[in-house]
């Protein structure tokens, strides 16, 4: 076994023991996550998104992702919805008995306290540099939690490769390494969406509301304007303003409480004697180990595995 992959396993079985030492008062309360002080995101107003999908193929080529043409007979990238090759997508949404209508993009909230950060019981997604939520591949173990927990259905499954990883918007981390911005933000031609650090996006979107509140909606039809992420789910760094209620972009109600909040500290109570986690994490263990030998084993035989990505 790689000395790298030894000390993962070892680490988590030491954790988990130093969590059973511990375990016999009651569990403590769980801090809330606050976003780091170089945080970055993306603020998205669908007030002024064309539905021009030029985000959708900068992104794809930034992240070197092969075009879906499934629903085209194979003739042009058209994806429907966020899927293994597409990290990034416009929908359209449309009341057809009225003339409301609006885009919207889809992609990772990149949540303060991310709900796919705390499923994913191995580390394959962690909130790293400027708070980006970013994925692994090398400790993944194709539970697919992330998939389960995440309230805004964001990581996606590579169902159709041999050695299938979670894809989902990493906010080109690559491309900012070197100075340069999320591909869907660079092309945009009206600045629908745009890259910048968290707490002036924020400042900029209720700016906008501040100086054109009759323009912006609340989540439901007669609630006062605001900005979508400033809270939800205890935050995001991806902000939504729009000129249809939020609930119509199909973006999810979500209180103040982050998800992972309730769900750990549900976990910590039952888990006080810390035996189910060192049983779970043995387990987990062993299945990296097979995948990762599947993945080699696939690319001697010169099977499809998927490269490395952002």
């Amino acid at each position: 076994m790689p000395a790298d992959r030894r000390a993962v396993l070892k680490g988590l079985a030491a954790g988990a023991a130093v969590a059973a030492v511990g375990a016999s008062g009651t569990a403590d309360a769980r801090v809330r996550k606050t976003a780091p002080a170089d945080a970055v995101g993306m603020l998205y107003d669908s007030s002024l998104c064309i539905g021009c999908k030029a985000c959708v193929v900068a992104c794809r080529e930034a992240n070197d992702k092969p075009p879906d043409t499934r629903l085209s007979g194979g003739l042009w990238d058209m994806p429907d919805d966020l899927n293994g090759q597409t990290k990034n997508v416009i929908k359209l949404y449309e009341d057809p008995g009225s003339a409301e209508r609006s885009y919207v993009k889809a992609q990772c909230m990149h949540c303060v306290d991310p709900a796919c950060v705390g499923a994913c019981m191995i580390g394959a997604l962690q909130k790293r540099e400027h708070g980006i939520v970013t994925y692994d591949p090398f400790y993944c173990s194709g539970c697919r939690y992330c998939q389960m927990a995440c309230p805004f259905e964001i990581p996606k499954f590579e169902w159709s490769k041999l050695a299938p990883k979670i894809v989902k918007c990493e906010l080109c981390n690559h491309r900012i390494a070197k100075g340069q911005i999320p591909g869907c933000c660079e092309v945009c031609p009206r600045h629908a969406v745009i890259y910048g650090k968290r707490d002036e996006l924020l400042a900029e979107a209720k700016r906008r509301i501040a100086e054109n509140p009759r323009k912006y909606k609340g989540y439901r039809k007669g609630d006062p304007p605001r900005v979508y992420g400033e809270t939800e789910g205890g935050g995001t760094q991806v902000f939504y303003l729009s000129h249809v209620p939020f609930e119509k972009l199909g973006l999810p109600d979500l209180s103040a409480e982050p998800v992972p909040e309730v769900a750990q500290t549900v976990q910590h109570g039952i888990y006080q004697g810390a035996v189910a986690p060192v049983a779970l994490y043995a387990v987990l263990g062993a299945v990296i180990l097979r995948n990762r030998k599947k993945e080699k084993e696939a690319g001697r035989k010169g099977g499809s595995t998927p490269g490395g990505e952002a």
